[in-house]
């Protein structure tokens, strides 16, 4: 008996999870570039977060067909990549379908749903497809996605309908391999499996051998393939498949429309009106907002990398709406991009290095800050619970009280907020007056 197969299968196996497990360390070290911040509470929130719209992908079914569609790509990739257990094992051991050995009948019945849900995969992979190709879906075709983020979504739609497609050519060569009791295929017939048997006419006509090397060619792309995606998953914005659970499991969990306000800022309010009230010891704080990917905490740099660039958030976005530049899924895509930036600059250097640029203004620009209404809009869409508008804040925050970058508008209104506590000039004595007129 030859172990070359098994022992090709273990490099490559080995290699495979060592270049995944790489890059997402690299990954995981830069999402903790950013500030520490405790999400701990409420677990029972947050494990209910996690099964509804991690799992039960809940906000997906605003919109049911789309919803259904999807359902089935990541439910049916999922479960069928139980059976790459079994591929993985029979690659080690040198094994037949190892698993065929538990129960014929029980063993059929799992094939006959992945295939199943292979032949969902594949008519939901070719509809988004043409959704994405020929009929062009606004929020799928707008600009922010030029260039590599829409080739990225095509070849993950490619590479799941061509291994799928693998998938039941194998089991169709495999099944009538059985049938005609060549070698180890006729020792324990699993018998047809519905779906890939509907093959059997277009591979009926090959010898033995030619079945066995289609059979084996299969198998060897499907694993060459599952390692492949793998691998690919931490470079494209499908790296949600992974990330979107612990990112419900962290989300933020107070309304939306409350905002996180800095207690320092509120210090400094009362130790002015207030002298006596400050400590001896008290220090001003260091910066106000974020200017860079190192202000933000390191769960919105998750949220950045949990991204799945769907365009909900941008579509529901009055400001995008109306030919603003602002899209919140840019905003997402930019900050990404920064902490990739920086996470190469640490490679090639050791520690971060300057190079001149930081994630405001040289990956999102004021205009785009300024035409945010701060509506949530895109925090209530988002499937993933994502938020861009904290991401937004924080780096307004920055441009206001460090850079006191305004428009003018707005200094006048903080000007009024300061001297009337109100954003219009009128005396806080004067402000019932209208009262008066009604009598």
């Amino acid at each position: 008996m030859s172990y070359i197969p098994q022992i090709l299968f273990i490099i490559v196996s080995a290699i495979a999870i060592w270049l995944f497990t790489k890059k997402i360390m690299a990954i995981r070290r830069n999402i903790l570039l950013g500030k520490d911040a405790d999400f701990s509470d409420r677990p029972g929130e947050r494990w209910k977060n996690v099964l509804l719209i991690a799992f039960g992908q809940k906000k997906m079914f605003r919109n049911p067909l789309v919803a259904v569609m999807h359902f089935f790509i990541y439910a049916g990739f999922i479960i069928i990549n139980i059976e790459v257990l079994e591929i993985i094992i029979d690659g080690l051991l040198g094994t037949h379908r190892i698993f065929s050995q538990i129960g014929g009948g029980f063993y059929s019945f799992l094939i006959n749903s992945f295939e199943f849900l292979a032949i969902t995969v594949l008519l939901a992979c070719v509809i988004f497809l043409i959704r994405r190709n020929v009929v062009k879906v606004k929020r799928l075709a707008s600009p922010d996605l030029n260039g590599w983020p829409r080739s990225d979504a095509n070849y993950i739609l490619i590479t799941e309908i061509v291994l799928m497609t693998l998938f039941l050519t194998m089991n169709a060569s495999d099944t009538l391999l059985q049938q005609r009791g060549y070698g180890h295929y006729g020792e324990n017939p699993t018998g047809n499996f519905a779906f890939s048997s509907l093959l059997h006419p277009l591979l009926n006509g090959l010898s033995n051998s030619a079945l066995v090397a289609v059979e084996r060619t299969c198998w060897w792309l499907h694993i060459l393939g599952i390692y492949a995606f793998l691998n690919y998953l931490p470079y494209s914005k499908h790296l949600h498949i992974i990330l979107a659970f612990p990112n419900a499991y962290y989300s933020r969990l107070q309304p939306m429309g409350k905002m996180n306000n800095m207690p320092a800022i509120q210090n400094e309010v009362l130790y002015a009106m207030q002298p006596e009230m400050a400590p001896a010891n008290a220090t001003p704080p260091a910066t106000f907002g974020a200017k860079e990917v190192t202000d933000l905490t390191w769960r919105n740099l998750l949220d950045a990398y949990s991204c799945t660039e769907c365009g909900r958030c941008s579509a529901a976005c009055p400001a995008t709406i109306t030919g603003k530049k602002l899209s919140p899924r840019r905003i997402m895509m930019a900050t990404r991009d920064r902490m990739e930036d920086m996470g190469k600059n640490i490679d090639q250097n050791g520690e971060f290095k300057d190079d001149g640029k930081t994630l405001l203004h040289d990956y999102i620009t004021v205009e785009e800050l300024r035409a945010c209404t701060t509506c949530n809009g895109c925090v209530q869409e988002c499937p993933v619970n994502i938020s861009p508008l904290e991401i937004i804040l924080e780096l307004r925050r920055s441009l206001i009280m460090e850079e006191s970058n305004a428009p003018q508008e707005w200094n006048v209104m903080f000007s009024n907020v300061e001297n009337n506590f109100a954003p219009w000039k009128f005396s806080p004595d004067d402000r019932d007056k209208w009262v008066s007129e009604l009598m």
